[in-house]
């Protein structure tokens, strides 16, 4: 039985940088490196051409920085995944990302087994980014100023979703994969799924970080564990 390999393509400004990964990808049987870009504004051909399933996305590069990229390429249809690649835990540019439709990020310095790891999940339409970094971004980004005109326009949006939907985009939030959502909301995992589904196409949202952030921009996380 032949069973689909996941088509990545590589986006780095360092070609050593590259050739590292692409070492330690290239060794996954169900990863097939398709290509590479050196640049951001190589990316929209080089995805429109090779078709990947996911983009390993560096952030700054000296034309059209990752983050650019990423808006672009997510703002489009049939998009790829985006996991983007950064020196810093912590950082505006990674939220940036996160909020534009990255589903999530790796550290440069990540074991390649975890690299790895990230790309499958990833591609399975899992979100490579735990509930602590998520709030430990954007309590790096609280002191910036904005957040209570973020907190009014989440609340608002959310405001467009039933109870139930309200309910496991909390539960998305903290987390918690769709069968603890299943077993904590006493549901069925396929009636989850649909629920996410429904929550996604509401709020013109691309992934499940996404969910994640806007509970926390409405200050949902902070009641839910009150």
């Amino acid at each position: 039985m032949t069973t689909h390999r996941i088509r990545l393509l590589l986006v780095d400004d360092d070609p050593l940088v590259r050739a590292g990964l692409t070492f330690m990808l290239g060794g996954a049987e169900d990863i097939e490196i398709v290509g590479e870009a050196a640049d951001g504004s190589q990316v929209p051909q080089a995805v429109a051409e090779l078709k990947p399933d996911v983009v390993l996305m560096d952030i700054r590069m000296p034309v059209v920085d990752g983050l650019t990229a990423t808006e672009q390429l997510r703002a489009g249809p049939d998009a790829p995944e985006v996991v983007v690649l950064t020196t810093f835990h912590a950082d505006e540019q990674v939220l940036r990302a996160l909020r534009a439709g990255a589903a999530g990020f790796v550290l440069k310095d990540t074991p390649p087994a975890q690299i790895v790891a990230a790309v499958r999940r990833v591609a399975a339409g899992d979100p490579v980014l735990s509930p602590a970094v998520t709030q430990q971004l954007i309590t790096h980004v609280a002191g910036a100023g904005g957040a209570e005109e973020r907190k009014g326009r989440a609340q608002r949006r959310l405001g467009l979703l039933a109870d139930r939907e309200r309910e496991v985009a909390v539960a998305v939030g903290r987390g918690c994969s769709n069968a603890e959502i299943a077993t904590e909301l006493y549901m069925s995992v396929p009636t989850v799924k649909t629920h996410v589904s429904r929550i996604l196409a509401k709020l013109d949202l691309n992934n499940r970080v996404q969910i994640a952030l806007l509970a926390h921009d409405a200050g949902l996380l902070d009641a839910a564990g009150d």
